[in-house]
């Protein structure tokens, strides 16, 4: 078997199914996506467990999307009332995520002192009506998630909004498991476009020493997609995706050959790369794909290998 196991799983005569797992030097992994994807033990089902995971959750998603939406649960009445008064589509778009993550941390109120009543002896299922509202406010502030933009300004990440909703509805192994899928799937968008990226600069004669670096990166953002930041080896698992991050975004064309006639404008390329290294990130941090901005990304390579130029902002997609 492949050394590279977060590389695709193109391995000779196998043909793994969705979900099938196995144990690879010592580590349980899931198939997901054409990938092996590293396993962790899921918490038990309980009412601690839950909320433990909201919250983490609830952190995660506060620190991926744009700033100013981490409201507390509080001040609930006031952000839902600003939301409602407002008319300017700009603002309302942006008071609908402050209303959202005010419901969210309301949500994580709820569940803090469900948790502490039921320490108490306070018996809790999912009848109750704090549960209720508590299911409520993290279904409210899913559907409002349409309205927030990833921190880069990207895209909307419509995925982290509903991750607290779904681990409030699910067993939290069942939880697990659909975690595992999106990380599948956001090693495919590493993988597009570290294969826009490499395609594209290996037709250039002044970029033709790019592609180890390119996949080098490219490797080391897929382990960190699934690796948990409580896991031992995340100090290497990081700080070798930094490092392979700055190697790419550090690149020097050969000036020999750079110097030679080219209708490729070198300071474009460089910008580009170094915008697929930054988009890579953001993908690999969220641990979620970003399919509009990789999309763009593409056809921004498509766009500097075929002109020489690479677009200022992303050619629009056809509808």
């Amino acid at each position: 078997m492949n050394n590279d196991l977060s590389s695709k799983a193109l391995l000779s005569g196998d043909n793994p199914v969705e979900g099938a797992r196995c144990v690879i030097d010592g580590r349980e992994r899931v198939f997901y996506g054409g990938y092996w994807i590293r396993t962790y033990p899921a918490s038990a089902n309980s009412l601690e467990a839950k909320k433990s995971l909201i919250e983490a959750l609830t952190r995660r998603l506060f620190n991926h999307t744009e700033h100013g939406l981490n409201i507390p649960g509080s001040r609930l009445a006031e952000a839902r009332q600003s939301h409602e008064a407002e008319s300017d589509p700009a603002l309302k778009r942006v008071k609908a995520g402050m209303l959202a993550g005010s419901l969210f941390n309301r949500a994580a109120d709820i569940f803090r002192n469900l948790v502490e009543l039921q320490a108490c002896g306070v018996e809790i299922n999912s009848r109750n009506e704090l549960m209720r509202e508590c299911g409520r406010c993290l279904l409210e502030a899913m559907e409002l998630g349409h309205c927030v933009q990833h921190r880069s300004g990207e895209e909307g990440i419509d995925e982290l909004w509903g991750e607290p909703f779904r681990a409030f509805t699910m067993p939290i192994e069942e939880f697990y498991e659909s975690r595992y899928i999106k990380i599948g799937q956001t090693k495919r968008d590493i993988d597009r476009i570290a294969d826009a990226m490499a395609d594209t600069f290996a037709k250039i004669p002044a970029f033709a020493r790019i592609e180890p670096l390119v996949r080098d990166f490219a490797q080391a953002a897929r382990v960190k997609t699934e690796t948990l930041r409580t896991d031992p080896d995340i100090f290497d698992v990081w700080s070798r995706m930094v490092a392979a991050g700055e190697r790419l975004a550090n690149f020097s064309p050969d000036e020999d050959v750079a110097a030679i006639p080219d209708r490729h404008n070198v300071s474009d390329g460089l910008k580009l790369i170094r915008i697929g290294r930054d988009l890579t990130f953001f993908i690999t941090r969220a641990r979620t794909p970003m399919p509009k901005s990789t999309q763009e990304y593409i056809e921004r390579c498509r766009v500097y290998l075929s002109t020489g130029r690479a677009p200022t902002l992303p050619t629009p997609l056809p509808a």
